[in-house]
């Protein structure tokens, strides 16, 4: 007899995301080959009717209006639940292959109430898997602490639906596995583009990754990171090496407020803007949660609206950017208060360009 289970992706029901719970598209594929019936449940009322409910939700701060003690069916699992303690799924579950049709209601209903299709490409384009897991670097920001080495983790051809346009990875440190060539001659066989959404360690690049990497059908912007202004030296090398290849649009995530929330590091992360600028990349910020202690939040997010949007970063300067705001704007406003405090960084950086490689 088969049973009813229900799924809950704890972050789409919170503030949403454009990204698909992987781990609940295994469950999902993995009870439907059972003979069970799977449903993406939108609320967390309906608990008690389902013989099983698996919860999952990414990251800690996202809001579980219930106590999951009190349901006897429920099953939780996720990073946002259990940091870097998460336990892996079963194998045989976390080698299966996804159901790619686990949302297919809820972006039905959300594209029917006028949201754009474009917004759920990453549910209805993509291929999704991990070819590799595991990092060597224990970043202490990362959930990615488990393992000391990269290994592989499943081919391709697991998690690969050729009705989808395109493929996108979740490796945490593909550039650290020994036999990362073996991995994109898998992936170009499958004739799709595909793209390292994680970012790639641009502290391993070497002639060899640039020369195959810029050769490939990759989909997007290539990834990589400039978490700490120490690295410079590294992701400078790196950078060198990767432009010596290609010209193609290339993005760095920016670690922003992690290592401290005062004024030394909003000047770290202009000098990495500085130094991408240099290189013509465009830096995307990331903004650890604790930029919310800072005395200069408001620079952080004034930030992150200028990089992350790279039609505002390409035309204009940060204090452009800020005055195209308005003179009373809470952009103006906070670039003013910061130039009053720390002048000496404001004329540094406040006034470089994109266009003219980092100069002003």
């Amino acid at each position: 007899m088969s049973k009813e289970i229900g799924i809950i992706d704890a972050d789409l029901l919170d503030n949403g995301t454009r990204h698909p719970n992987l781990a609940l598209m295994k469950i999902s594929g993995y009870q439907k080959e059972l003979g069970n019936n799977v449903t993406l449940l939108e609320d967390y009322f309906a608990i008690p009717r389902y013989d099983e409910v698996y919860l999952s939700r990414v990251f800690d701060f996202t809001k579980v209006p219930i106590d999951p003690k009190d349901y006897p069916n429920l099953h939780i699992g996720g990073t946002g639940y259990f940091w870097m303690d998460a336990e892996d799924l079963p194998h045989e579950i976390e080698h299966h292959m996804p159901d790619y049709h686990l949302y297919d209601e809820y972006v039905g209903k959300q594209i029917a109430r006028g949201i754009k299709a474009q917004t759920y490409s990453d549910y209805m384009d993509y291929s999704i898997g991990f070819t590799t897991r595991g990092c060597f670097r224990k970043c202490p920001f990362c959930v990615n602490q488990k393992y000391d080495h990269v290994f592989r983790h499943s081919p391709v051809k697991e998690f690969f639906d050729p009705s989808r346009k395109h493929i996108y990875l979740w490796d945490d440190q593909f550039f650290g596995f020994p036999r990362w060539q073996e991995v994109i001659d898998e992936l170009e066989e499958t004739g799709r583009r595909f793209q390292f959404r994680q970012g790639l360690d641009v502290r391993l690049m070497t002639e060899e990754k640039s020369r195959r990497l810029a050769r490939v059908k990759y989909h997007g912007d290539y990834i990589f990171a400039f978490d700490h202004i120490s690295d410079t030296p590294q992701v400078r090398k790196g950078l060198e090496i990767w432009r010596r290849y290609s010209d193609k649009s290339t993005k760095l995530y920016v670690l922003s407020g992690f290592e401290s929330q005062g004024a030394e590091e909003i000047a770290s992360i202009f000098e990495r803007i500085r130094i991408l600028m240099e290189y013509q990349c465009l830096p995307y910020i990331m903004r650890h949660e604790y930029y919310n202690q800072s005395p200069y939040k408001g620079m952080f997010i004034t930030l992150a609206r200028w990089c992350n949007q790279p039609n505002f970063l390409k035309k204009k300067s940060f204090r452009q950017f800020c005055e195209a705001n308005g003179l009373h704007s809470s952009a103006y406003r906070y670039m003013s208060q910061f130039e009053h405090d720390h002048p000496d960084i404001a004329r540094k950086y406040f006034d470089i360009r994109f266009d003219r490689r980092g100069g002003q």
